[in-house]
């Protein structure tokens, strides 16, 4: 006996119906401000016919207010599971073309559903927004559902990666999951994600404002840092997905994509050298030292659009995955402020969560002096970086290339902070402070007192100079493993990585640290 043919005549209209979602007029609407429907997106994302949905099939729950009477396909929303770099992602597409893609009860349902399948199965999770908000026909219903997936992002947090992309709306308490998440990547045009419009910005304080100035990609990027990653569009949003999950492993317990090379070079890199300003006021270019350091000088930033004094960057170093952190001298001359510690804390302990090695790049004068910093609390912000690498128990490679002063020197990363190998350059200078500070707080009777105190203060800074503020006085107290030169920094810094991929350490039992937040 085979199955009746009405069966899957059924079937198919079914489906039919509710992969048409809105009806082709809504889908030719979002083709013509070039986005791609839910549907699409996913099939963008994962490997050719490898997604599995879920809940194909569900209806809404609600039936008041005219509500029975309409067809909302799947909900308003796909998930499922698919693969992807050869291994299974789940992820969910909100589709605007059905009811805005506003959340229901089971539109948060099969969210929440897919939630606890890559909790339980340890897959990274990838959520791609395009909502109108909760759906207010469905009221408390709506708001429990939103309760229900946050907390589940919470859950997720630490234990496997989160990826939200921003590819349309994502208002009011919709864009408190992508916040939840690990990483945010928002389109350049099409989309918004804000909490109050500036309808209701005006109505609660008469300030007029735009969507530009408070709701878009760049301000989301570069002002608020809410944001990670700017798309030109929905297909490069999914190709940094992509890209993204290359440098990550799909949950904690294992260690990140390493493609070691079988051996490992030690060529010096003459160029390295050439990078080093002759004059030692002058800004250097960091990325010209990451672009030497890692493999083919390819990288993937994270954050380039906020907080631009300091880098933070996914990239492998002879195929071992590393997160760089770096001061960007040409950026206030590389000084830590306070988006610069939130910045560089926060990526810090996503790589230490998802056993990620650091690489920590150093010409830091110190954190940025100022009232405005004060009063911020660079202070708190600033022990953030302590605190997110002394939690570390991931290999920690440091180098310092030039200027480590102050407290500064400990944020990023110095010995006594963790670090397991602290490489330096001749040119490394590490001190309290910059030379010409310390020599007017020393000897400033003894230039005073001078017949001739310009004289007197060059002199007493080139012996500060090369007493104190070389990388010399740190390594014969062991707060360095090697001076090294310029050219050597790739090799040296490979070898180290390799030396420690295979670091062990507890820490004493607790539920958590309490960060100062």
């Amino acid at each position: 006996m085979t199955i009746k043919q009405e069966l899957l005549d059924d079937l198919e209209k079914r489906r039919t119906a509710a992969t048409a979602a809105g009806g082709q007029e809504r889908i030719d609407k979002q083709h013509a401000k070039g986005q791609l429907t839910a549907r699409e997106r996913l099939d963008y994302l994962f490997d050719a016919q490898t997604f599995q949905e879920w809940g194909m099939h569900v209806e809404h729950a609600c039936h008041d207010f005219g509500m029975e009477k309409k067809v909302l396909p799947a909900d308003g929303v796909v998930t499922g599971v698919g693969q992807m770099l050869g291994r299974p992602v789940a992820s969910f597409s909100q589709d605007t073309a059905v009811g805005g893609g506003a959340l229901g009860q089971r539109h948060a349902k099969k969210i929440c559903d897919l939630m606890d399948y890559a909790s339980q199965c340890g897959l990274p999770f990838v959520a791609i927004n395009d909502s109108g908000g909760a759906r207010i026909q469905e009221g408390v219903d709506a708001l429990s559902g939103y309760g229900q997936v946050f907390y589940r992002n919470v859950i997720l947090s630490g234990c496997v990666p989160q990826i939200a992309v921003i590819a349309g709306n994502c208002a009011g308490g919709a864009a408190y999951s992508p916040a939840l998440m690990d990483f945010l990547i928002m389109t350049r045009e099409n989309a918004n994600m804000f909490i109050c419009g500036p309808q209701v910005i005006k109505a609660a304080t008469g300030v007029e404002t735009t969507m530009e100035e408070i709701g878009s990609a760049a301000a989301n990027a570069g002002i608020s840092g809410n944001v990670h990653f700017v798309a030109d569009n929905d297909e490069h949003a999914l190709d940094l997905v992509r890209e993204l999950l290359s440098y990550l492993p799909s949950n904690n317990v294992e260690n990140p994509p390493h493609m070691p090379a079988p051996s490992i070079s030690m060529e010096p890199d003459e160029s390295m050298n050439d990078i080093v300003p002759e004059d030692a006021k002058g800004s250097m270019d960091m990325y010209e030292v990451i672009r030497r350091v890692v493999d083919d000088g390819k990288y993937l930033e994270v954050h380039q659009q906020f907080a631009q004094n300091i880098i933070v960057a996914f990239a492998r170093v002879d195929g071992v995955v590393v997160g760089v952190v770096a001061n960007q001298p040409k950026v206030k001359a590389g000084t830590i402020d306070i988006d610069a510690s939130d910045k560089a804390a926060r990526f810090i302990r996503f790589c230490n969560a998802f056993n990620i090695p650091l690489l920590t790049l150093v010409d830091v004068p110190g954190f940025l002096p100022g009232v405005q910093q004060e009063q911020g609390g660079i202070i708190r912000h600033g022990a953030k970086m302590l605190f997110a690498y002394s939690a570390a128990t991931v290999p920690k490679i440091t180098v310092i290339t030039r200027k480590a002063y102050g407290g500064s020197y400990l944020a990023m990363c110095s010995r006594d902070m963790g670090a397991d190998v602290v490489l330096a350059w001749p040119t490394a200078e590490i001190a309290v402070m910059g030379a010409n500070g310390a020599v007017n707080i020393l000897y400033r009777r003894e230039i005073a007192n001078a017949e001739d105190p310009n004289e007197k203060r060059k002199e007493l800074t080139d012996e500060y100079h090369s007493r104190f503020a070389s990388p010399y006085m740190a390594a014969s107290r062991g707060m360095i493993t090697d001076v090294i030169t310029p050219e050597m920094t790739r090799g040296a810094v490979s070898l180290a990585l390799r030396n420690t991929l295979m670091k062990s350490e507890t820490r004493p039992p607790k539920k958590h640290g309490l960060i100062p937040l």
